[in-house]
């Protein structure tokens, strides 16, 4: 069984950082990408950045600049540095991976984790 187990998260003030990590378990064969997504509180879950197992990377525009995404294959592990934060950077992060293990290829997701930002 794969799990993806995220952490990291907290109560930042506005132009804080943060770093949040992801990490991928259990019975992997291969990692392909990566992603973080987040959802505020009455809104839809969006797409915050992505990585290929190649190390491609592509961002939201509301995040680019600030945000940086990254992997450590060996490690079934994703990143997301978060610099100059705002408050309407204020979500539940989660994780994604598409991840072939023991039973097959599939997306699997994280628990979430709280990044509040405010003063």
């Amino acid at each position: 069984q794969v799990q993806l187990v995220e952490s990291g998260g907290g109560l930042v003030q506005p132009g804080g950082s943060l770093r949040l990590s992801c990490v991928a378990s259990g019975n992997i064969f291969r990692s392909y990408s990566m992603a973080w997504y987040r959802q505020a509180p009455g809104k839809q879950r969006e797409l915050v950045a992505t990585i290929a197992s190649g190390g491609t990377t592509n961002y939201a525009d509301s995040v680019k600049g600030r945000f940086t995404i990254s992997r450590d294959n060996a490690k079934n592990t994703v990143y997301l540095q978060m610099s100059s934060l705002k408050p309407d950077d204020t979500a539940a992060y989660y994780c994604n991976a598409d991840i072939l293990s023991l039973t097959g290829r599939r997306d699997y997701w994280g628990q979430g984790t709280q990044v509040t930002v405010s003063s």
